[in-house]
């Protein structure tokens, strides 16, 4: 029986998080590979939690620092193991790797947090991005765990260069796997252009980028919009939106704070055009790829851009000007041919880029090799294995120390 034992972070939540979808398309894969899943995590279940159950899953929660984690593992005796981000290797895999030695690590990278976290601090700093500080503390970590691991999932092309250009990690420890979708199929049944009205922006309103990108538009691109389209509103969908955001709501000035949507496509649709001014971030951003899949058009940043269309496509998001933006947005809202020609390169890029068809045996054929030849694959990057040596020992008996403290 093939067992995988995926670790969550946070118990996914795809109506909330791009995470949340993305942990869902790995779970659907595995399970159409006939495995047998168990999802563990320290996180508490939420009420807006994926059902798990539904699926056959089972939940397990977890605890830090303790032996009963060996004990569970023992039992499960998985023949691989997913971490979902960095953090869960660090807190678990020594013990993996002490337990079930056998088992292939898979690390789900979700985005490069370090990269995301030191462009933030680029743009509070009001430094260029382009000349950001990646050899941070947080480098050291995210890009440890990766030589921990059997091999990493990252989901950005772009990433995939910084990883091996910038910190030359060998790339048969890497693989690109983006967003795994569905050919749509009932692109005819989409709203037209006359028939949607308004702009949209949409994102889990505790994650950070989403933040700024929320102020940036009701400084400094909603009231050039409005001025030009008085009679248009701007709608904000995300959960959890902090007292600093529901502030912002604005009936007069059209600036709407929606709150959750439950589906985030059925808000899509109604919408003519989705704008996201993100200065900061990394990975592949969910709200766009809901965007294309709903047909409506976006209108966004370089980083916002970053990892959808491919390194050799023309890309017009070169520039962080929001006179340039503000532009691009009207221009899309009046002009219906530009925006029919941005939705089909949308439907285009869908099908070109992110179907799950070009991915899965790939990827499936990677694991199975691997696995075949675990031995060898792991002495041949030996480096991760003095990285596991040596996190391992600190990592373990900082552990140890803290259970009997909590004793």
């Amino acid at each position: 029986m093939k067992k995988l034992l995926i670790i969550g972070h946070t118990i996914p939540e795809p109506t909330t998080t791009a995470a949340g979808s993305r942990m869902l398309q790995l779970i659907e894969l595995f399970l159409k590979d006939r495995y047998t899943i168990t999802f563990a995590s320290t996180a508490a279940q939420g009420d807006k939690s994926a059902n798990l159950q539904g699926l056959g899953i089972p939940s397990e929660t977890v605890q830090l620092n303790n032996t009963s984690f060996d004990d569970f593992l023992r039992n499960l005796n998985p023949c691989i193991v997913l971490f979902d981000r960095f953090i869960t290797e660090e807190q678990f895999g020594w013990r993996v790797s002490e337990v079930c030695p056998d088992a292939l690590k898979i690390l789900d990278t979700e985005d490069l947090h370090f990269l995301r976290k030191a462009r933030e601090i680029a743009v509070k700093q009001n430094t260029p991005v382009e000349k950001v500080n990646l050899h941070t503390e947080a480098a050291k970590r995210e890009l440890a765990s990766i030589w921990r691991c059997d091999v990493s999932l990252i989901i950005s092309e772009v990433e995939m260069g910084l990883l091996q250009n910038t910190f030359a990690i060998p790339e048969d420890i890497l693989f690109y796997l983006p967003f795994l979708l569905s050919p749509a199929s009932n692109r005819d049944n989409l709203p037209n252009f006359s028939e949607r009205e308004h702009f949209i922006t949409i994102g889990n309103l505790l994650h950070a980028p989403n933040i700024d990108s929320v102020k940036v538009l009701k400084k400094e691109i909603w009231p050039q919009i409005k001025a030009e389209l008085p009679k248009t509103e701007l709608h904000i969908y995300g959960a959890y939106a902090p007292q600093q955001i529901k502030e912002l709501h604005n009936e007069r000035e059209g600036f709407i704070i929606k709150g959750w949507a439950e589906d985030s496509h059925t808000v899509m649709q109604r919408a003519r055009v989705c704008i996201a001014p993100i200065r900061f971030g990394a990975g592949l951003k969910g709200k766009l790829i809901d965007a294309m899949q709903s047909g409506a058009p976006f209108v966004t940043t370089k980083i916002g851009a970053e990892g959808i269309y491919s390194a050799t496509a023309k890309n017009e998001y070169e520039e962080e000007n929001w006179g340039d933006f503000v532009d691009r947005a009207i221009t899309l809202y009046t002009d219906e041919k530009v925006w029919l020609e941005k939705q089909h390169q949308g439907f285009e890029t869908l099908n070109n880029r992110f179907d799950k068809n070009l991915f899965i045996e790939l990827f499936l054929e990677r694991i199975k090799t691997i696995k075949k030849n675990l031995p060898q694959h792991r002495n041949s990057h030996f480096f991760g294995q003095i990285l596991q040596h040596h996190t391992a020992q600190s990592t373990k008996f900082m552990a140890k120390w803290i259970e009997e403290k909590n004793k």
